[in-house]
């Protein structure tokens, strides 16, 4: 398992989001408290945020290091300020490769995208079925080996079908395939996600069984005010929230919040 968090609202740094927090991203990097395999998270981290002003693509910066040892992030992160931060760090499942193609956040044009969980023995059992349903477009920007860019670029063949239909929608899709997968291939799978176009918010805690992976979000907390923080472990003490299992979550450009079952 990794963690990851997601911010939306104000225009904030990336330290006072990434190092500040008493049980900030860097802290759950080495102790984790609530992950339910892996001891640490050691195996290489991303970072993606978007433009203030300009409606532009999002920028990502990614490092194969644990990110308490990457010299370039501290200083990166006190001039860089965003009002939509997507982070992550990772635990690498046995098998996969540690390297930049496998590193999150995944992003294509506007969206960005970062999973935690896993589909088992993915590379002996969904690895090609979920292959054969993607659309040409998507089949070719598969860079690496995880089950977690498999999942994007699902979400993303079904965004292109589905135009028309919003994210939530979209997101709906892809998890009701890939659980109609695993149940047909008798798999666990957990699907922790959360993408963005830059202005939005869309996460899922999803899985083919209980208990599932840790999923929290905070709204407008006063040392985040007009702000919605989605995260696997609480940062802080506050008044975080369970987010529900089976559930999605999309957080809106005014920071209003709606979860619906699956």
């Amino acid at each position: 398992m990794s963690r990851l968090l997601a911010y939306l609202g104000s225009s904030i740094s990336l330290e006072y989001l990434l190092y500040k927090p008493e049980h900030s991203l860097i802290a759950q990097s080495y102790q984790p408290c609530e992950m339910t395999s892996g001891i640490v998270n050691a195996d290489g981290f991303g970072v993606g945020w978007y433009h203030n002003q300009k409606d532009i693509e999002p920028f990502t910066y990614k490092n194969t290091l644990p990110i308490w040892n990457d010299i370039n992030l501290p200083s990166l992160s006190r001039y860089i300020e965003s009002k939509c931060i997507l982070a992550y760090i990772r635990s690498a499942t046995p098998g996969q490769a540690v390297d930049f193609a496998n590193c999150q956040p995944f992003n294509y044009q506007q969206l960005l995208f970062i999973h935690n969980g896993q589909i088992d023995n993915f590379r002996k059992t969904l690895h090609r079925k979920i292959r054969s349903t993607l659309t040409p477009d998507f089949y070719e920007i598969i860079n690496g080996t995880t089950d977690s860019e498999h999942i994007f670029a699902l979400l993303l063949s079904h965004n292109q079908i589905n135009k028309h239909r919003p994210l939530e929608y979209v997101l709906r899709t892809t998890l009701l395939t890939l659980l109609e997968m695993a149940k047909r291939y008798q798999l666990q799978a957990s699907l922790n996600v959360i993408f963005s176009d830059g202005h939005r918010l869309i996460a899922s805690r999803v899985a083919t069984s209980s208990p599932m992976p840790s999923l929290y979000w905070i709204r407008d907390d006063p040392t985040f005010p007009k702000s919605v923080i989605i995260a696997s472990e609480p940062l802080f003490i506050g008044n975080w929230i369970a987010c529900p299992e089976n559930s999605i979550i999309s957080v809106g450009k005014d920071c209003d919040i709606q979860i619906e079952q699956i």
